[in-house]
C-alpha cells in the first residue's frame, strides 16, 4: 500500500499490514468485495490522517484505531461499516478530517456514527468549574442507545483497548482511566451483555486501583490450577456419561475460574481471604439445540445434574423464562461436588453462549430476518424505556445524572411481579412505591400502602427478588414530599418532583390571589416595587416562594397589614447601612506538616480524609476540594473510584515522605471470631504491651450464638505497624477475624 511509504510508518509497515490483513480476515471470506473496499478506504484514510502522530507507548498512532477494529470485529463480532467506523473513530476529532469529509466518501450512515463518537469522546475529559463532565455529551452518548448501538459498541471496544495499553501512560492518568472505567464503562458493557469486555475492563482496573490484591489473586488462582482441573474433571466425569446418554448434543462442558474482579468484590464484602471464597470457579455446559427446544434441553441438564449432585435450594437462577434486560438467557444452580464443595453450574444453548459473551450485538446477529418479538427484545426494550426516563429528568445535575444513571440503570437489578404475573425489573433496594410508580405514574400518586407476598406493608418496604406485590390506593391521592426520600429509582423521583412541581405552582397561584387582593382592600398598588418590600419584610427570595407561604399558611394572611408593611420597608430602605467587612478565608491545618508531598509542593494545605483513614506506606492520591484545601486519600478509598471519574483534573500525584514522621495515625480495626475465655484480655495484651500501641477505644461483645464482635481504634505508625498488629492479634486464636476499617 502507497500509504505506509510514509516515513513514520517505515519501521513499522510489517507490523501494521500483518494487523491489517489479520482485521480482513476476520471479517470473513463472504464478505462482498464492495465492503473489503469501504473498510480499505477507511484504514487508507486513517492512516493519512494519523501519519506522524505518536502513542505514549512510542509506536505510530494508527495502531490503536487499528486495534479498537480488530476488537470489534473479532472480539463482538461486528461487521464491516463498524470496522470502517472504528478504523475511523478519531480523525474528525484529533485530525483535519471533517464530517462533510467523511459522508462525501462513505454516506450519510458511517458520518452518522462518527459523528456520535467524536461527540462522546469527551465525556469524561471535559473540564469545567464544577464537575468534569458535561450533562449534554453525556445525553448524547446515552441516547445513540436507541439510534445506533454501534456508536456505543465502539466507544467499548475503544475503552478497551485504552485499558489494555494504561502501562505506558502516568500513574495519574492511569488512576483517572481505570476508575471512569470500574464506574461508568464496566457496568455498560455488562448492562449490553457484554460480558467478556466487562470482565476485562474490570480486571485491568482492578490492576491499577489495587496492584497488591491483583498480584495476589492471581498469583493464586495460578498456584491452585493444576488441582482445580482435577477437581473440576471429578465433577465433571458423572455428568459427562449420563449426558452422553440422554441424546443430546453437548458441545462444551468446562470449569473457568471467576474473574479476579468478582473474586476481589467478594473477599472485601464478605470479609474473607482467597482460601476462603468457595465458588472461585463455574462449570459451564453448552447445548446445541434448536431455538424452538432450548428451553426445554438446558432444563433436562439441570435435572441430570440436580440427579447426580445435591443443589442449593436457594441458589437456583431461571433467567429462561425471564431474561436480564441485557439479553442473558440461562440456567444458574450451585450444588454440592465431590469433598463438599459448592459448585456453581451455569447450562446455555449455543445462542444462548454467543449473547452471554458478546451481548447484544450477537443476538441482533440471530435476530435477522426474523421479526417475531423475542424476551430479549422487551426485557431490551424496558431497559431503554429506563434509560430515557432517567434522561429525560430535567431537575438533575451534570453529576446527579451520572449518579443516577450507574445507580439506576447500571445497577444490579430485581424481578418483581404483579398479582397477574406481570413482571418488573427494579435497582436492587427498590420499595413499594417504587414499584407502584413502574406500573403507572397515577397509580404511583394514589399509593397508601402494598401487599408483599400477601401481607400487608408500608410504602417504604424494601422488595426482594422475586416478590408478588399488590399495591393499594386511595380515591384521593396526595403526594408527600418525604416520599423523596423512599423511592431510589429515577422515574419514581422524577414523577414525584413533577406532581409537587405541578403543586407548588398551583399554590403559588393561588397565594398570588390572595396577596393581590389583599393590596387591593388596603388599596395600594399590586406592583413589582411593592412586591419587593413585602419579600424583604418576610425574607423571601423569589415572588414564587413568598406566594406558596401564604397558599400554605406559613405566612399568615388574616391579620396582614399591608399598607404599614409597605410604610416600614419605605424608612428602612432610606436608613443608611453600616458596610460589612467580609473575614478571609480561614486555610485548612496541616495534619502533620511535611509529611506529604504534594505534586512538586511540600508546602500545600491537606488534610488527610476521613472516609479512609490513610497510613503512612498507603497508596494515595490528593483530591482538591473548594475553599478545604487538599484532601489526601488511599487509591482504594470506597470514595476514590467517583472522586477519579468525575473530577479527575482535581486529582494531584501524591506521596509519603521517606523520612521525618514519627507522629502516630489513628487507625480503625474490626475483629471477630470464637468468644473464649480471656479473648478481650489477650487482644488488649498485645496491643498495649507486645506492640506497645496506644489505644483510643475498644469495644467489643460476645453474641448469643459463641461468637464475638467488635470495633478498635488504635494509634499506628504506618502500613507495616499494622500488618504487625493485625497478624499478631489473628496469631492468639484460630477463628479470629481482623479487618481493617475505612472510617
Amino acid at each position: 500500500m502507497a500509504l505506509l511509504e510514509g516515513e513514520v510508518y517505515q519501521k513499522y509497515r510489517s507490523e501494521l499490514l500483518k494487523q491489517y490483513k489479520h482485521l480482513l480476515r476476520s471479517l470473513g471470506k463472504d464478505v462482498p468485495r464492495e465492503k473489503l473496499n469501504m473498510v480499505r478506504d477507511a484504514f487508507e484514510l486513517a492512516s493519512r490522517a494519523h501519519e506522524g502522530t505518536i502513542r505514549k507507548s512510542g509506536e505510530p498512532y494508527i495502531f490503536h484505531p487499528l486495534a479498537v477494529a480488530q476488537i470489534a470485529v473479532g472480539e463482538l463480532g461486528l461487521g464491516t461499516t463498524s470496522a470502517a467506523c472504528a478504523l475511523m473513530h478519531d480523525v474528525v476529532e484529533d485530525t483535519e478530517v471533517t464530517l462533510e469529509d467523511i459522508e462525501q466518501k462513505f454516506g450519510p450512515k458511517i458520518s452518522s456514527i462518527i459523528d456520535g463518537l467524536t461527540k462522546i469522546s469527551t465525556v469524561f475529559d471535559t473540564v469545567e468549574k464544577d464537575s468534569s463532565i458535561q450533562a449534554e455529551n453525556f445525553k448524547k452518548m446515552l441516547l445513540t442507545l436507541g439510534e445506533d448501538l454501534r456508536v456505543i459498541l465502539i466507544k467499548l471496544c475503544d475503552r478497551l483497548h485504552n485499558m489494555r495499553t494504561l502501562g505506558s501512560v502516568s500513574e495519574k492518568t492511569r488512576l483517572k482511566i481505570a476508575s471512569e472505567t470500574l464506574y461508568i464503562y464496566a457496568p455498560l458493557a455488562h448492562r449490553l451483555g457484554l460480558y467478556a469486555v466487562k470482565t476485562e475492563m474490570e480486571d485491568l482496573a482492578l490492576k491499577y486501583v489495587e496492584p497488591a490484591l491483583y498480584r495476589e489473586i492471581s498469583g493464586k488462582i495460578a498456584e491452585s490450577k493444576n488441582s482445580r482441573q482435577r477437581y473440576i474433571k471429578e465433577f465433571i466425569e458423572p455428568i459427562k456419561a449420563e449426558l452422553d446418554r440422554s441424546g443430546l448434543d453437548i458441545t462444551e462442558i468446562k470449569g473457568r475460574p471467576k474473574s479476579i474482579h468478582s473474586i476481589a468484590q467478594k473477599m472485601k464484602k464478605q470479609g474473607i481471604p482467597y482460601e476462603e471464597v468457595f465458588d472461585v470457579f463455574a462449570v459451564r455446559i453448552i447445548v446445541d439445540s434448536p431455538y424452538f427446544l432450548e428451553k426445554a434441553d438446558c432444563w433436562k441438564v439441570y435435572s441430570i445434574i440436580a440427579d447426580k449432585y445435591r443443589s442449593h435450594t436457594n441458589r437456583l437462577r431461571d433467567w429462561l423464562s425471564h431474561p436480564k434486560s441485557n439479553g442473558y438467557e440461562a440456567l444458574h444452580t450451585t450444588v454440592l461436588g465431590p469433598k463438599g464443595k459448592w459448585v456453581e453450574v451455569q447450562i446455555r444453548s449455543k445462542r444462548m453462549d454467543d449473547i452471554a459473551e458478546r451481548g447484544l450485538a450477537a443476538h441482533w446477529k440471530y435476530k435477522q430476518g426474523n421479526e417475531m418479538q423475542t424476551p430479549q427484545d422487551a426485557a431490551f426494550d424496558s431497559w431503554l424505556s429506563l434509560v430515557k426516563e432517567t434522561l429525560e429528568n430535567k431537575d438533575l445535575s451534570a453529576l446527579d445524572l451520572v449518579s443516577e444513571f450507574k445507580f439506576s440503570v447500571l445497577g444490579e437489578e430485581i424481578y418483581i411481579f404483579t398479582p397477574k404475573g406481570d413482571v418488573k425489573n427494579l435497582p436492587a433496594g427498590s420499595t413499594a412505591l417504587d414499584f407502584a410508580f413502574a406500573i403507572h405514574s397515577e397509580v404511583g400518586k394514589a399509593t397508601i400502602g402494598a401487599k408483599v407476598n400477601n401481607k400487608l406493608v408500608p410504602i417504604n418496604h424494601v422488595l426482594k427478588n422475586g416478590d408478588i406485590v399488590e399495591i393499594i390506593t386511595t380515591q384521593k391521592p396526595r403526594v408527600n414530599p418525604d416520599w423523596l426520600h423512599i423511592v431510589i429509582t429515577g422515574r419514581a423521583k422524577s414523577k414525584i418532583r413533577e406532581h409537587l412541581k405541578a403543586e407548588k405552582t398551583r399554590q403559588s397561584a393561588l397565594g398570588k390571589e390572595i396577596i393581590e387582593r389583599k393590596f387591593k382592600n388596603n388599596g395600594e398598588d399590586f406592583n413589582e416595587k411593592n412586591i419587593a418590600k413585602l419579600l424583604r419584610f418576610f425574607h423571601y427570595q423569589t415572588p414564587a416562594q413568598f406566594y406558596h407561604a401564604v397558599a400554605t399558611g406559613e405566612v399568615r394572611t388574616d391579620k396582614l397589614r399591608i399598607s404599614e408593611i409597605l410604610r416600614q420597608e419605605h424608612k428602612a430602605a432610606e436608613t443608611p447601612t453600616k458596610k460589612t467587612v467580609e473575614k478571609p478565608e480561614k486555610k485548612p491545618k496541616k495534619t502533620s506538616a511535611g509529611l506529604i508531598i504534594i505534586g512538586d509542593d511540600f508546602e500545600m494545605d491537606y488534610a488527610l480524609a476521613k472516609c479512609c483513614n490513610p497510613l503512612p506506606g498507603d497508596a494515595i492520591f490528593g483530591f482538591v476540594t473548594v475553599g478545604e484545601g487538599v484532601k489526601v486519600h488511599r487509591t482504594n478509598c470506597p470514595n476514590a473510584t467517583r472522586l477519579m471519574s468525575q473530577y479527575g483534573y482535581r486529582i494531584i500525584p501524591t506521596q509519603w515522605r521517606t523520612d521525618g514522621y514519627s507522629k502516630p495515625f489513628e487507625a480503625k480495626l474490626s475483629v471477630s471470631g470464637i468468644d473464649d475465655v480471656g479473648i478481650v484480655s489477650k487482644i488488649t495484651d498485645i496491643i498495649s504491651k507486645d506492640m506497645e500501641v496506644n489505644m483510643r477505644s475498644i469495644n467489643i461483645q460476645g453474641k448469643d450464638d459463641g461468637t464475638f464482635e467488635g470495633k478498635l481504634e488504635v494509634f499506628l505508625h504506618n502500613v507495616q505497624h499494622l500488618e504487625q498488629l493485625m497478624d499478631k492479634i489473628r496469631g492468639t486464636h484460630q477463628y479470629i477475624e481482623v479487618k481493617r476499617l475505612d472510617d
